[in-house]
């Protein structure tokens, strides 16, 4: 087995934890829902700007892995599954909020979604349209998801809790940036630096993410500020 091979399939292997975080994400919402309260929303603080994002994330490394010689079934299927739970989870911010913004994203998400598997059934009659349109697309999520994280941080600092945030999402999801960093060096940069400068991004701000869980039981700013949040 060649290292291309092994650290792919590493990677396959860490992204399905990642699709088992994002799902843990989910599930904290459903769960949420059953005891549905008016001081907790069941998706409280998150950050419809950051979901957006990562599922545009998942999409565009789906496009990009059925665009690339040779086909990628260690990016694309795993990603596919991905993004359709986080499509999951801009419907279920849309259920809970029925807010414009929402109804939008939704809107988009689904549209690209179909539009993503139009491309895969094409196959070879969109192959590079679609490998240039993967990359830019991962280039600006690559920026889109270091603002929607800025987005989610700052709800956080601002509330002093994390609300519906799920801390396993991010810790799944930051095993798959390793090994996503790891895979995209082995396949060479020339190949790989798409995915690599969008699991770098991905990484650092999950790592502010899991620190923020325990900023919220330490500080005493969070402290006044859940105090403040409730009472408003």
């Amino acid at each position: 087995m060649t290292l291309y091979n092994l650290l792919g399939a590493l990677n396959t292997l860490f992204i399905m934890v990642s699709v088992l975080g994002v799902y843990s994400q989910l599930s904290t919402i459903w769960r949420r829902k059953q005891r549905e309260s008016e001081t907790a929303r069941p998706t409280a603080l998150l950050s419809l700007n950051q979901f957006t994002v990562s599922f545009f994330a998942y999409l565009s490394f789906f496009i990009y892995g059925y665009s690339i010689e040779p086909f990628n079934h260690y990016i694309v299927w795993p990603r596919l599954l991905a993004a359709m739970l986080g499509m999951g989870i801009l419907l279920e911010i849309w259920l809970d909020r029925k807010s414009r913004a929402a109804r939008l994203s939704v809107v988009l998400a689904g549209g690209s979604l179909v539009l993503a598997g139009a491309g895969l059934l094409l196959g070879d009659t969109i192959a590079d349209q679609g490998r240039h349109i993967a990359t830019l697309l991962i280039v600006l999520v690559s920026a889109f998801i270091a603002q929607g994280y800025y987005h989610q941080i700052r709800l956080i600092l601002k509330a002093g809790q994390t609300g519906a945030v799920d801390l396993k999402m991010s810790q799944f999801i930051l095993l798959m940036d390793i090994s996503t960093i790891a895979f995209a060096l082995s396949m060479g940069v020339k190949e790989g630096w798409p995915l690599l400068t969008l699991a770098i991004t991905s990484a650092i701000t999950k790592l502010v993410i899991m620190y923020l869980f325990r900023w919220v039981k330490v500080s005493a700013v969070a402290e006044q500020r859940r105090q403040a949040y409730v009472t408003r």
